[in-house]
């Protein structure tokens, strides 16, 4: 297995990583992408891909922080060369619901991440919450074919997956797939074609069930894949595999 998305520099992970990590190899995971979403914290997360060799990186900037911390293409491109372990940029995209960021400063900063990672030729890592319009005009005017999409912990619409997979979209699944009240995101992982399927925990966010309230850690994606597994009527071995190969296609072209 491979967690897709994951903050490893965030407590309590970053003071306990030697012990998260053992568990996450018991677990069977074998790669763990950690995310940066500021520049303040960048210096953290080189420090943690060097501890391992499963660990990878991104830099980029989230968007409740673009009001403090906005950032131009060329300097992200150069905080990007500074390892050849950093293999994506993000987290950037819109959130409109917190609005801890203006609109305007979300979508410019949105926009200059895009196109460091069209330059790089490296997938975009994208958050949308409450702006679904907005994320699919600014990737449908900025489509390319180099330029690859990753929707982390995806709660979009149907519709929204739908409309994204000509635009070279992957969907990531978190924890929340597990919960009682997701029906409707259990449905749009249905409907997702196999190929374009990546699981994640984003921890120490999220928890799946069944340690949903508990802080969340690499080792509990099983519990994620399993029930993607259980959705789309498969084994889990062969979820795994679906989803370790997308993941390997999508970062390393493998």
């Amino acid at each position: 297995m491979i967690d897709s998305h994951c903050h490893l520099d965030r407590e309590p992970l970053l003071s306990n990583l030697r012990q998260v990590l053992i568990r996450a190899k018991e677990a069977g995971v074998e790669k763990l992408l950690t995310i940066c979403t500021t520049t303040n914290e960048y210096t953290n997360i080189l420090d943690i891909i060097s501890k391992d060799q499963m660990i990878y990186g991104t830099f980029g900037i989230h968007p409740h922080e673009t009001k403090n911390y906005f950032i131009k293409k060329d300097e992200i491109i150069k905080k990007v060369k500074m390892s050849s372990k950093i293999i994506g940029v993000g987290e950037t995209g819109l959130d409109f619901y917190y609005n801890n960021s203006d609109k305007d400063t979300q979508l410019k900063s949105f926009q200059n991440h895009i196109e460091a990672a069209a330059s790089l030729n490296i997938p975009l890592i994208i958050h949308s919450r409450n702006a679904e319009n907005e994320t699919y005009d600014i990737l449908k005017k900025n489509y390319q074919k180099n330029l690859k999409i990753l929707m982390h912990c995806f709660t979009g619409s149907t519709d929204l997956a739908l409309n994204l997979l000509p635009l070279n979209a992957y969907f990531s699944a978190s924890g929340i797939i597990t919960f009682k009240n997701s029906s409707l995101l259990q449905e749009t992982f249905k409907k997702i074609p196999e190929d374009r399927l990546l699981i994640e925990t984003d921890s120490p966010f999220l928890s799946p069930e069944p340690n949903r309230g508990k802080k969340n850690e690499p080792s509990y994606i099983k519990f994620t894949a399993q029930k993607l597994a259980n959705l789309r009527n498969i084994e889990l071995e062969r979820l795994i595999t679906i989803t370790t190969n997308n993941f390997n296609k999508l970062f390393f072209n493998t």
